[in-house]
């Protein structure tokens, strides 16, 4: 018979694995870039005045001025463009990008990995994906 774990079991291989992915090259290159992201003062202002025109726009719909709205959008629209031209902040989304393919990596192989045990443990047909043998499949 097999082992049976708890979900309290999981959570600590889960939080070992965790610690695992925060040691990986990728987040590594995360965090650096995200710390030169933080100390980039152009675009820290870039950030706090998208931030300022945000609310104004929040305001400006609440009131019901839409135009004025639909101006301060295209604002705040130039300024996402800008930053986004700013060779750091490329570096930073690839660097997010790298991350979240990672963390994709890891939820399909778990996934797939749970769905093939749950297949072999019912004497099914890994390839098929099926539970139990089929009567109409040859072996």
């Amino acid at each position: 018979m097999s082992t049976l774990y708890t979900r309290k079991d999981i959570r600590e291989k889960a939080k070992e694995l965790a610690t695992m992915l925060a040691q990986t090259e990728e987040v590594d290159f995360f965090k650096r870039a995200e710390k030169k992201i933080n100390e980039h003062l152009r675009v820290q202002e870039m950030i706090a005045e998208i931030k300022k025109h945000q609310k104004e726009a929040v305001n400006l719909r609440h009131y019901g001025k839409l135009e004025a709205m639909k101006e301060v959008e295209a604002k705040i629209d130039e300024l996402h463009n800008q930053i986004d031209e700013i060779p750091l902040v490329q570096e930073f989304k690839r660097s997010q990008i790298e991350v979240n393919e990672l963390l994709q990596v890891i939820t399909n192989t778990v996934s797939k990995r749970v769905t093939d045990e749950i297949v072999r443990s019912m004497d099914g047909d890994v390839m098929r994906g099926t539970t139990t043998k089929s009567p109409f499949h040859q072996c």
